[in-house]
């Protein structure tokens, strides 16, 4: 979040600015739950305090940023369709908050689901052979690499991404949410984990996976603003999945996990991948919440 003194006004002020921005984000087709978001982010309220509106007779509110700092960030969120998400700097993934910025792709929730399919595969194992390293390749923010450490506290996570601004993000997430058992790594995929081949309990990944003709026709705020690099999976979307299904197998140990997040109709591809290799089995789909077909995982 940018710098700023804290401002005082009164809850009678940030009412009625509430009420202005919820009318103007539905002109522009915006969900008016985002303007709380946004206020939860920039004040110490509380989802029920706006909700209720508990804050309206206070004598003062302590926001981090002015009311025209407010209103100069809401007009670009809905104007220029800035996520609200990089508007405060930060949001709420699973149990963690994490800082993000138009470096790194903000997490969804759907991923939250990758850590539960780990979990639930580690419980399934009679034995890991130590020592436990999972690499989370493209790490981002550091979403899955951070709570992977945190599930697995005498586990070793190489966090791993090509960007240099993100691994930055991705540090800062690891010492805000008080994870010490990552180590980050700026390298394309495996290019620079020569010293972890054979050694690895599993490799898990959300890399670029939407084809090159469907970015540019999502929604502005993706489009527009999140980078492009983290998104882009070539052609038909599997450029860096096939790369990872090829590689994979000289860093993982017997009986390792592979497992990765894709798009909506992907699966059967990937599945058809893995397949091709005659080195992966128990090959699974895995679904959102939703229903949808959104994970692939096998072992070696």
């Amino acid at each position: 979040m940018l710098c700023s003194s804290n401002s005082l006004i009164s809850g009678e002020a940030l009412y009625q600015w509430r009420l202005w921005a919820q009318a103007d984000a539905q002109k522009a087709k915006i969900s008016a739950y985002e303007v709380d978001w946004f206020l939860q982010g920039v004040s110490n309220l509380s989802q029920l305090d706006l909700r209720l509106g508990l804050y309206q007779n206070w004598t003062t509110v302590s926001l981090r940023h002015s009311l025209d700092w407010l209103t100069h960030q809401w007009q670009r969120r809905l104007s220029e369709r800035v996520p609200v998400q990089y508007l405060v700097g930060e949001t709420p993934w699973r149990d963690l908050m994490l800082t993000v910025t138009s470096d790194v792709l903000i997490p969804r929730p759907e991923t939250e689901l990758v850590v539960d399919i780990v979990m639930a595969w580690v419980e399934q194992q009679q034995q890991i052979p130590k020592p436990v390293v999972w690499a989370d390749l493209g790490t981002g923010s550091g979403a899955i690499a951070i709570v992977l450490a945190k599930a697995f506290p005498h586990s070793q996570v190489l966090a791993v991404d090509i960007s240099a601004a993100a691994l930055e993000i991705a540090r800062q997430n690891a010492q805000r949410n008080q994870v010490a058992n990552i180590e980050f790594f700026q390298s394309r995929w495996f290019d620079r984990l020569g010293a972890w081949q054979g050694k690895l309990s599993g490799v898990i990944t959300n890399p670029p996976y939407i084809p090159s003709q469907v970015v540019l026709t999502l929604e502005p705020e993706v489009t527009n603003h999140e980078p492009h690099q983290a998104l882009d999976g070539g052609n038909d979307g599997l450029n860096d999945i096939r790369l990872l299904v090829e590689q994979a197998p000289n860093f993982l140990q017997p009986g390792g996990l592979w497992l990765t997040e894709h798009m909506q109709g992907q699966a059967h591809s990937i599945a058809t991948l893995l397949e091709a290799q005659a080195v992966y089995k128990t090959i699974q789909v895995h679904r959102d919440l939703a229903g949808i077909e959104r994970f692939v995982s096998a072992s070696i």
